[in-house]
């Protein structure tokens, strides 16, 4: 537990700012030494079928995590989307028990009538937002899974929702619900609250009910001298983060509760006057995919 907690996280351009927001929670939960490494734009090729292409700017990034971490030591991944409410020590000290990965827990059939008191997934696919991995046994190299997916081995879903590349045995089902909780939160209960409804992540929406959550970290930041003004402006007028955001932060704690609906559809207006639109990167992304994918079929036939 004395070496440093690394933590690599994947993002896009858009959600920069999230990570370290995100980063500000860790480190104010945890006396650990965290250092965390925003995985933007690597330089991954795209596989030759569009069928495989990511679908953000940073689908593949998490199989770059041992080369980056120079194939030593242990890492952990999470998304950009993401906020923490406990010591980020539970997670890292899990331990391997001879897999090369750690991921969520799998559904236990008793329990999925209650999956949502958990915040757990409804289906059984492997979640991979939050993994912790043994990067001296993990042999990765992005190229290589590229040619894999290029030379028709798996596909994008096998590779990203399936862990297809590795062993049954190489992956244990060892972080708890409670540490990668889907649009769920509970007070004392939950460790990382994760905002996978991307219409309605906070920095995006006002309509998120947990997005206060988000808010009151960002206001701790602004606060607290870990994010300035200037810079937080900055995401807004790149058309990073919604217009509202502003009054938001400014206004929403002397709302009263019954009240708090009508504050949220107040807001959803401004950033509709404002023309404001989320998520540009990744909705240009799959445009070019769909694109691509016709030509690719049109020359395939």
């Amino acid at each position: 537990m004395s070496d440093t907690v690394r933590v690599y996280v994947g993002t896009d351009r858009s959600q920069l700012l999230a990570v370290k927001v995100l980063e500000h929670s860790i480190k104010r939960h945890t006396s650990l030494l965290v250092e965390v490494y925003p995985m933007l734009d690597l330089p991954v090729r795209a596989p030759q079928d569009p069928q495989n292409w990511k679908r953000t700017g940073f689908s593949f990034s998490r199989f770059c995590i041992p080369a980056l971490a120079g194939y030593q030591g242990k890492a952990l991944y999470l998304d950009a989307d993401m906020l923490v409410f406990r010591d980020i020590a539970e997670l890292w000290s899990i331990p391997f028990d001879q897999a090369k990965v750690v991921i969520q827990e799998e559904l236990p059939e008793a329990r999925q009538e209650t999956h949502e008191k958990f915040g757990a997934p409804s289906k059984r696919i492997k979640q991979c937002a939050v993994m912790l991995l043994d990067c001296g046994n993990l042999d990765w190299k992005i190229d290589s899974i590229i040619d894999a997916l290029d030379n028709n081995e798996y596909d994008y879903d096998q590779l990203m929702y399936d862990l297809c590349i590795l062993a049954p045995t190489d992956i244990k089902y060892g972080v708890p619900f409670e540490w990668n909780s889907l649009e769920f939160y509970a007070g004392g209960k939950t460790g990382l609250i994760h905002y996978t409804d991307m219409a309605t992540q906070p920095w995006v929406s006002s309509q998120n009910p947990y997005g206060y959550l988000w808010l009151n970290e960002l206001y701790l930041m602004l606060n607290n001298g870990a994010l300035s003004w200037d810079e937080f402006q900055h995401e807004i007028d790149s058309g990073y983060f919604r217009p509202s955001l502003v009054p938001d932060l400014k206004y929403r704690r002397w709302i009263p509760t019954p009240f708090q609906p009508l504050w949220s559809h107040f807001l959803q207006r401004l950033d509709q006057e404002a023309q404001y639109k989320p998520h540009r990167e990744v909705y240009a992304i799959k445009k070019q995919r769909l694109e691509a994918l016709k030509g690719y079929q049109a020359a395939s036939s």
